[in-house]
């Protein structure tokens, strides 16, 4: 009788269970005024006291015209520096069959090293950079580099050994180390959620054109010297002029490329206004000069950022082909020459996946399913390059090709650090992670082509497929953990006394602790 009596029933266990969920709703509830202070608030916050007037309404027309004109003003100028970003960082790859290596004395594993001093130039650089990101105008800072980025690449036609190459190249990846951070900055800062996986996904695709620009560029030079001679060796005419226009586009950035919408000279006051506004609901706002430690700690403590870091590393070791690509077809049976120009479809390969994936993937609201189906491209062009014999030149190369839809999830991910992280500090600092994954991706990367696998570099090759495969499994990590999430924020948000305060969505709140934030998958 006594047993039975210390038994509850189950409208007892009922009770407590509601009890024990009504009293974490409420814990939750309470910190998200913890770190509420109007003077740490968002510039979004400090641009609407300035401009001044109430909230400003939009009409669907006005919002349409807007968008319309913000997209003609940014994304020209975003996408030609990527494609010069990417452009800069292969002309290494022409240049090797073009007589580089013979020029500079290159002996050994001097090649491998040259590709992975670029990314220890990165990887120290990032979170620096990141951090100057958050302090410094983001349109002027970023401007900095890319011209500078322009002029160390014009050095690497002066380099006359090993020595003098390995500094350029380390030079040459911490200017480097600040466009995607930046640029992906900039999306969150003037696109909505619901656009920001196609912008990324737009500005991105242009690795893919500067892979067929580059291609185009470097067999002119190539054939048009042979054939003509000329002043200069075709490789250093390769680095020059690469480098003598992205200078020039630096300088043209730096003059169209505003802050924030507070000084976009193509903005009127109230468009100005508007174009804040608009972005309220990503309950990120525009950016926060000020560091917050426990963002940091948040960030770090964060299993997403450890989830983008570790799909950066595995999805970016595979990128080593980047630094050997021309070599890896020459591998298949073709000339130097042809290698050249051969190499040029796998970029349409990747504008066409990376577009269409990140526009799906808004679309339906899924970016993650969307990137996978280009990572599974990847790994059936991988086993194509691995299973097939030496003899099937042809069906290797289409192998490349479809190795080439790789990049979808990486944009896809780093769609989801612009969208899904807020908080200033938390978000500089998880992208930071994220790029030093990438760093330390490519630094292995070029490192598992070795000299003594040549000219097939199968051990390389079977070292991708087990990189592609692990990207799957994170990528279903990622999309499980932020469907949780969700779950966790509808009911903290449904529970009683929950409340918000007046433009919650500009104090520079992160994700964790505003409630009202809900995450893309």
């Amino acid at each position: 009788m006594s047993q039975q009596q210390n038994i509850p029933d189950s409208s007892s266990r009922d009770s407590e269970k509601k009890n024990d969920v009504q009293t974490s709703v409420a814990v939750e509830v309470e910190n998200i005024f913890e770190h509420v202070s109007r003077n740490s608030g968002d510039e979004a916050l400090k641009a609407l006291e300035v401009l001044g007037g109430e909230t400003i309404s939009m009409t669907p027309e006005m919002e349409k015209a807007l968008l319309r004109k913000i997209d003609w003003n940014l994304m020209p100028i975003l996408c030609v520096v990527y494609c010069l970003n990417y452009l800069d960082k292969v002309t290494l790859s022409y240049t090797s069959v073009m007589g580089l290596q013979k020029a500079i004395h290159l002996k050994g594993d001097n090649y491998q090293w040259l590709g992975s001093i670029f990314f220890i130039g990165y990887l120290v650089w990032e979170y620096p950079t990141s951090r100057l990101l958050q302090r410094l105008p983001l349109g002027k800072y970023s401007a900095f580099n890319i011209i500078m980025w322009g002029f160390t690449l014009c050095c690497l036609a002066a380099v006359k050994e090993f020595k003098g190459a390995v500094t350029v190249r380390f030079l040459l990846g911490a200017f480097e180390a600040t466009v995607t951070p930046g640029f992906a900055l900039f999306t969150s800062q003037w696109y909505t959620k619901s656009e920001q996986g196609t912008r990324t996904g737009i500005w991105f695709s242009f690795n893919g054109f500067a892979q067929i620009l580059g291609g185009v560029i470097a067999y002119g030079i190539s054939v048009g010297t042979k054939k003509h001679g000329a002043a200069l060796p075709a490789w250093k005419i390769v680095f020059l002029a690469c480098g003598l226009v992205t200078i020039a586009v630096g300088i043209v950035f730096l003059w169209l490329m505003p802050d924030n919408q507070m000084n976009a000279r193509f903005l009127t006051s109230d468009e100005k206004r508007m174009a804040i506004e608009r972005i309220r609901k990503n309950q990120q706002g525009i950016g926060n000069k000020h560091f917050r430690m426990y963002q940091l700690k948040e960030a770090l403590l964060d299993p997403m950022s450890w989830a983008f870091f570790l799909y950066a590393i595995l999805g970016s070791i595979p990128y080593g082909v980047g630094t050997f690509f021309s070599q890896l077809i020459v591998s298949f049976g073709f000339t130097p020459d042809q290698s050249l120009l051969l190499g040029t479809p796998a970029g349409a390969v990747t504008a066409v996946f990376v577009i269409a994936t990140s526009w799906l993937g808004d679309k339906h609201q899924n970016r993650i399913l969307f990137a996978s189906s280009g990572v599974l491209t990847s790994i059936l062009g991988t086993l194509l390059m691995v299973c097939l014999p030496s003899s099937n030149k042809v069906g290797r190369l289409v192998g490349f090709y479809l190795f080439n839809a790789l990049p979808s999830g990486f944009v896809s991910v780093l769609s989801l650090v612009s969208t899904n992280i807020a908080g200033y500090t938390k978000k500089t600092t998880i992208a930071a992670l994220m790029l030093i994954g990438y760093s330390v991706g490519n630094i292995i990367g070029p490192q598992v082509f070795r000299p003594k696998d040549a000219p097939d570099y199968r051990p390389a090759q079977i070292v991708i497929l087990v990189c592609l495969v692990g990207c799957v499994v994170d990528l279903a990590f990622i999309y499980w953990h932020y469907n949780r999430l969700n779950r966790k924020g509808s009911e903290i948000r449904a529970g009683p006394g929950y409340r918000t305060v007046d433009n919650q969505e500009f104090l520079d709140l992160t994700d964790r602790e505003n409630h009202e934030f809900v995450y893309v998958l």
